[in-house]
């Protein structure tokens, strides 16, 4: 039998899924393990694991260096690659919005070229031409957007909002909702051929465990 492996985006998230791993009777003992090692193994069930940027999750899943992978929908619809997605595992709630001053929601519609920041430059870019049929001056930013309302730099940003306190300790508040987000497991085309039964027992599994999703 060959190994299964999963690309996990570092952080809370891959905590919270290697915890739903091991409710399903699939866990690694070897992540519990402070190490410096980058890929951990159960060797008995022919796993592997790794973790890495969100962003590279779904590049690994794509061109099969993972077979499954873990890793918001912010980081699918922004990353846009070839791949399956197959569960929503409905951890880390949170919604992309476009978000700034409360005087822009008047206006808004009214201006010729919108400037928006953010991390966000694909969903932005297309959620303004298709939904609104606005071309619009993307400025990409690495750290905090919702500083570039604030300072001028942009008329509007578009980011994840979770409890929105960030921004309304800023002055600024949701305009428009874009879509909600959270962790979904995605999987490489190849390997659903390959392993369909096992990939498919697994997801039935954890649907289960997250209540029947």
């Amino acid at each position: 039998m060959r190994y299964l492996t999963f690309a996990l985006a570092k952080g809370r998230l891959a905590e919270q899924t290697m915890e739903l791993m091991e409710q399903i009777g699939m866990p690694c003992e070897e992540m519990k393990e402070k190490s410096r090692k980058l890929i951990f193994v159960n060797e008995e069930l022919k796993l592997k694991f790794f973790l890495s940027k969100a962003s590279d999750v779904p590049t690994y899943v794509e061109y099969g260096a993972a077979d499954v992978g873990v890793v918001g929908k912010d980081t699918i619809l922004e990353e846009n690659r070839n791949l399956y997605e197959m569960l929503d595992l409905k951890l880390g709630c949170c919604k992309m919005a476009v978000a700034g001053k409360e005087s822009m929601k008047e206006t808004i519609d009214n201006m010729n070229i919108i400037r928006v920041a953010t991390k966000y430059p694909k969903i932005a870019e297309e959620f303004f031409l298709e939904k609104k049929q606005r071309t619009v001056e993307i400025i990409k930013l690495n750290g905090s957007v919702e500083l570039a309302p604030i300072v001028g730099l942009s008329d509007v940003i578009v980011d994840i909002v979770e409890t929105g306190s960030t921004l309304k300790a800023n002055g600024l508040t949701v305009l428009e909702e874009i879509c909600p987000l959270s962790a979904r497991i995605i999987v490489n085309r190849v390997s659903m051929k390959m392993e369909h039964s096992r990939i498919m027992d697994m997801i039935g599994k954890m649907r289960e465990a997250r209540g029947g999703l």
